[in-house]
């Protein structure tokens, strides 16, 4: 189908598969992609023009990508999305360098650094009334040298994730989940004795599982008016090293009390574009508390999208056809998996299998990587050996529930 718009997507996993999937739904177009192997989902897909860039998410090398596509299809508009954390400050540093046909849905460099770094998204949520877990922020220079005014169980992460990747070690991990404060030095010597310099985040963990999680995905127009609010109830995730906290098994929820704390947020600040924030329900109070905010569509994205809202459709209408949208907040129950169906039964508390099992039979339930349109056998292939090492995963790295 002749559209006048091609969607170009930076990355190579199942956000960029699950974003040019609804490209595809949508339109029937085919997206082009940029990663930095020639690995992933996305490699071989028949819906994906897929290239490799090695430097693919430094700041120069997004801009000539993006020039490239905009000069290979100049009567088109170019729809720029970032699909991880390493893409976007590239993305908004080059905003004003873009050519015109180019349409980034995204805030300031500046507005987006102060986002996405926990420290200061946090005292945004007490500015906004956004409950968060007791958090103590930690410097470099404070050494050993403070008393936290929580006990355990502790939560350690990196208050500015991208720098924190730049600088590997053995035992790093994208958030630590500790008993004790020895622990906690100890975890605080490995991350300062490595290089990184900015602030970390020690906070009070909540109780539960990964069936407390929720997902909060949301769409704001250029305008900065909220168009899209989706909640997922997450019911599973991965609990590998690097992995830990992404989603494997999520099914849509309505929470309209919860939508509308962060709507007010969002317009508060001028938000635009997609947004995505990971919250975790507290049975001690009774809240919802919010970890952070991802300024773009989360790896599980699809989840919205198999729910019946097509997230293409949203930024679409809005970018490209100018055409105001009235806010959507899904009241319905569909269920997305990333993994094998039979690791996330094993895997999520017995109490919840009948109502996984009831969306399935009515086929409210879908794996966004299995895609009846994309007939490109390398493509299947390599999803098909994705999901088998998901077995070996989740055994070397969680053990089963007890009910």
């Amino acid at each position: 189908m002749d559209q006048p718009f091609v969607p170009l997507l930076l990355g190579s996993d199942i956000n960029v598969y699950s974003m040019a999937r609804a490209f595809h739904e949508a339109y029937g177009i085919k997206t082009v992609a940029y990663g930095m192997y020639p690995s992933g989902p996305c490699y071989g897909s028949s819906i994906i023009d897929y290239r490799v860039s090695e430097r693919n998410d430094e700041p120069e090398a997004v801009l000539e990508n993006v020039r490239h596509v905009a000069t290979e299809f100049p009567d088109k508009t170019i729809l720029l999305l970032g699909c991880g954390d390493n893409y976007l400050t590239s993305i908004a540093e080059n905003l004003p360098r873009f050519p015109d046909n180019v349409v980034a849905p995204y805030v300031s460099l500046e507005q987006m650094e102060g986002l996405i770094h926990k420290e200061r998204f946090y005292a945004l949520c007490e500015q906004y009334g956004i409950d968060h877990p007791d958090t103590f922020v930690c410097k470099k220079e404070m050494g050993h040298d403070f008393d936290l005014p929580f006990s355990g169980p502790f939560v350690v992460k990196p208050a500015e994730s991208a720098t924190y990747w730049d600088h590997p070690f053995p035992t790093q991990k994208k958030a630590y989940i500790l008993q004790t404060r020895a622990e906690v030095d100890q975890v605080i010597d490995d991350i300062y004795g490595h290089g990184y310099e900015d602030s970390l985040i020690i906070q009070n963990f909540i109780p539960g599982g990964d069936e407390n999680m929720r997902v909060l995905t949301c769409y704001s127009d250029g305008s900065g008016k909220v168009r899209l609010m989706c909640l997922g109830h997450v019911l599973l995730e991965e609990h590998t090293r690097h992995g830990i906290g992404n989603h494997a098994v999520i099914i849509t929820e309505p929470n309209d009390e919860l939508c509308e704390t962060f709507r007010r947020f969002l317009e508060g600040i001028h938000f635009t574009g997609f947004s995505n924030f990971d919250i975790k329900y507290d049975c001690r109070d009774g809240k919802f508390k919010a970890f952070e905010i991802n300024c773009r569509q989360g790896r599980s994205n699809y989840y919205v999208t198999g729910a019946g809202y097509n997230l293409a459709r949203f930024l679409v209408e809005d970018r490209v056809f100018h055409r105001e949208q009235p806010l959507v907040i899904p009241q319905n129950r569909h269920l997305w998996w990333s993994i094998p169906r039979k690791v996330a039964y094993d895997y999520i508390p017995k109490r919840i299998h009948p109502e996984m099992k009831e969306l399935e039979k009515a086929g409210k339930a879908v794996n966004p990587l299995w895609y009846s349109a994309d007939r490109a056998l390398m493509h299947k292939l390599r999803v098909w050996r994705i999901q088998r090492r998901q077995f070996k995963w989740y055994a070397d790295s969680m053990e089963r529930p007890a009910d």
